[in-house]
């Protein structure tokens, strides 16, 4: 008798390494709006150009003012959630302690 073992997917092709980003938008009120991409250039400029989400597009939210890199989908989602169940002002500390002045981090990424 043959014993067949079954590998998963994943120890058979190698995996490529990518990056998912946690971001926060805000708009000169300081609203703000929490997300999650695999590409964020792209998604801070889909919500620029109105089509990133309609509560950003509603709010004029489209300074990316704080994110965090990982390289795992499933931790993104969690920070994600977690940031979205924060208190306000816990988000506000979150920016300010890398951004004190709400500063566009993409301010340079496109032409104008």
């Amino acid at each position: 008798m043959k014993i067949r073992i079954f590998l998963p997917l994943a120890a058979i092709i190698p995996t490529m390494s990518h990056s998912y980003y946690v971001y926060i938008l805000a708009n000169r009120g300081k609203m703000i709006y929490t997300g999650v991409t695999s590409d964020l250039p792209r998604r801070v400029f889909e919500h620029r150009n109105g089509t990133g989400s309609k509560y950003t597009s509603k709010h004029g939210i489209s300074d990316l003012v704080w994110f965090d890199e990982t390289n795992e989908i499933e931790s993104a989602l969690i920070k994600e959630k977690q940031i979205k169940n924060w208190r306000r002002q816990w988000k506000v500390n979150l920016v300010e302690k890398g951004n004190l002045y709400w500063d566009d981090l993409a301010r340079d990424w496109y032409e104008k």
